[in-house]
């Protein structure tokens, strides 16, 4: 029994050495990326790349686990970077930040700041995707979550014009004096030519956004762990990863 407990913690020990071991082997070849490939090389790159969206707008399986698959990969770039920027100051600061050598680190610390920018750019062009059609991609995602966003605040200002409506109703069917009546009559009109608008204005609802926000629906646990895991990683929040988080909390349930 004791042998069997022994071999098994050995083996969990070698496996962690492994993944250790790979792990310091992808942030030293990211770092050497960066250090060769600077943002503005990596821009020049992306530039080349063409992408012809869909006429439909509409985004496939294949686009939304591209999308989970650079900002996973993104993790470990902005990971290196944080770590190199924060080296780069530490330096400036030890050497005089007026110093000759002071300001090349701080050049340096800039540097690594755009490296963290173009992270999921960079990210993209790792794993052999098309830059443009990454970027089409996490637009598309941004839409679907933002109409997610505005769809509860429509239901939420629709709930408190309801409840307007119907306490302007109740005070002109109650209203006796014919001016106030006429003033009560007024106000209903008013508010019902405000509903014909808003009623007018949900019924345009883009087919594909629609489309998007369905699909993303299905991967919702997917898009929630990328905005948490960024927060264990990052001294601020994934505006991306968190809008979509927020936004699209309730997709799928409304």
């Amino acid at each position: 029994m004791r042998r069997s407990l022994s071999l098994a913690v050995s083996c969990l020990f070698v496996l962690f050495l492994g993944c250790k071991a790979k792990e310091l082997a992808d942030k030293a070849a990211i770092s050497n990326d960066l250090d060769k490939r600077g943002t503005v090389d990596l821009m020049n790159e992306a530039a080349k790349d063409k992408y012809d969206a869909p006429a439909d707008n509409k985004l496939t399986e294949a686009q939304v686990q591209m999308y989970l698959k650079v900002r996973e990969h993104e993790k470990q770039i902005v990971q290196v970077a944080k770590q190199e920027a924060q080296q780069h100051a530490d330096a400036a600061k030890k050497a005089g930040e007026k110093s000759l050598s002071g300001m090349m680190e701080g050049f340096k610390t800039l540097g690594s700041v755009a490296d963290l920018a173009t992270a999921d750019i960079r990210a993209a062009k790792d794993l052999g995707y098309n830059t443009q059609e990454y970027l089409w991609v996490k637009g598309k995602i941004l839409e679907a979550s933002s109409q997610a966003m505005t769809e509860k605040m429509t239901a939420s200002i629709a709930s408190t014009f309801e409840q307007s409506y119907a306490q302007t109703k109740k005070a002109y069917d109650e209203a006796t004096d014919p001016t106030t009546k006429d003033a009560y009559g007024k106000m209903l009109a008013s508010l019902d030519q405000q509903k014909a608008e808003m009623a007018k204005q949900q019924q345009q609802v883009d087919p594909a956004v629609a489309y998007n926000r369905e699909l993303l629906s299905k991967h919702e646990d997917a898009l929630n762990a990328v905005a948490n895991e960024y927060a264990k990683w990052s001294d601020k929040p994934d505006a991306d990863a968190a809008k979509i988080k927020a936004d699209l909390e309730k997709v799928g349930k409304n």
